[in-house]
């Protein structure tokens, strides 16, 4: 994969083709190469099995990445907010999905802009933020897509499976300014159920319920030309379901140390992706023997599902100890970490620890080939 055109030169003093280890801290590391690989693997899968693949930009925030997705086969991309997909169309994605409710006067005029110029669609689960988009859509003279958004048991936004989104569907329909596209059946609560098996069959009761939704769709003669859904700890069982139509997993090109922790087919941990993002920082600290402190805290690593996973010393561990300190404890281990040595943890949850940077640094072969803009960091709205 062919490295980014145009990043700048250094951030924190470093420069373009310096060793990691030269790299000033805390910094987001990308492995450009393993991301590369992983990028071909879920390309590679949604090929083989017919599926459009429409990655979750949510995860990288970043129009180079969701143009590297692009080039290899994507449709286009996901979001969750109008900000990212603003950030994402302004620097060339054509095809992006929202895929999560939006309502607000402010809001929906922004979709309506930005179906001006490329395609963008929106998942609906009520029929009043339904009718205001399609009114805001006519505002503007365009036509915005939207997918029935279904519930398909993590209990979270969506319409009933089965009539009740039958009955909406149907009356997306009926809205001048929107297009009825078919189906978003998203299940984030079952992407990390731990265990191969267990999670397959979590998987399988959701495709069931979107089977039998699309059945309905069909049967009423509802669109059912999108059925998007999947996520990078379900994509092998609900991509085979033939339930879906296109997939829209996101964290699969990062991983991170939850994702790892939930099992795969041949043993505890998932590999069907590599970890190609880390965060390094610097022992700045020695209180202790058994302690150290470095410069990567609460601001750095996102602990919401607990703390990052030390890497490359061996009987050592991480534990945040606030906004901007990181304590390393030995336990029992043979090497100490003298002050200025410089570590990399492996994010627990990749979105959220990758939301607070503002720039990738591109690694390759040890050392730094380019600076990437996380450009839709904070774009909450």
């Amino acid at each position: 994969m062919a490295n980014n055109p145009g990043a700048a030169a250094s951030v924190g003093g470093e420069a373009i083709g310096c060793a990691i280890t030269a790299i000033d801290t805390p910094a987001l590391l990308l492995d450009l190469d393993t991301m590369g690989r992983n990028i071909e693997r879920m390309a590679a899968f949604a090929r083989g099995r017919g599926l459009a693949l429409r990655p979750h930009a949510k995860t990288h925030k970043s129009p180079v990445i969701a143009q590297l997705q692009i080039a290899s086969g994507a449709v286009g991309v996901c979001c969750q907010k109008v900000g990212e997909a603003e950030i994402l169309a302004a620097a060339g994605v054509r095809d992006i999905l929202i895929a999560n409710e939006v309502y607000g006067a402010a809001k929906l005029a922004r979709i309506a802009g930005l179906a001006r110029f490329i395609a963008i669609a929106v998942a609906v689960d009520n029929a009043d933020a339904a009718a205001a988009l399609g009114q805001a859509a006519r505002a503007s003279g365009v036509t915005v897509g939207a997918l029935i958004d279904i519930d398909v048991g993590q209990g979270r936004c969506g319409v009933a499976p089965g009539e009740a989104a039958v009955a909406l569907g149907r009356a997306v329909a009926g809205i001048e300014g929107l297009a009825l596209k078919g189906l978003q059946a998203y299940h984030g609560g079952i992407q990390h159920v731990v265990g191969y098996a267990a999670r397959a069959e979590a998987a399988r009761a959701a495709s069931a319920k979107v089977a039998a939704t699309v059945a309905a769709f069909k049967a009423a003669g509802l669109p059912t030309a999108t059925v998007s859904g999947g996520g990078t700890g379900t994509y092998a069982f609900e991509g085979a379901s033939g339930a879906l139509t296109e997939l829209q997993a996101g964290s699969y090109i990062f991983m991170d140390r939850q994702y790892r922790e939930v099992g795969g087919a041949d043993g505890p941990i998932y590999d069907d992706f590599e970890p190609a993002i880390s965060v390094l920082a610097t022992v700045m600290s020695v209180p202790a023997a058994d302690r150290v402190v470095t410069d990567a805290g609460l601001k750095t690593l996102s602990t919401d599902v607990g703390p990052a996973e030390l890497l490359d010393c061996p009987g050592w561990s991480y534990t945040p100890g606030g906004d901007e300190h990181g304590i390393l404890r030995r336990n029992g281990a043979n090497e100490p970490l003298p002050l200025g040595t410089k570590v990399r943890l492996r994010p627990s949850h990749c979105d959220t620890t990758v939301n607070l940077f503002d720039v990738y640094h591109v690694v390759r072969d040890g050392k730094l080939i380019a600076l990437w803009p996380v450009a839709a960091r904070g774009r909450i709205r």
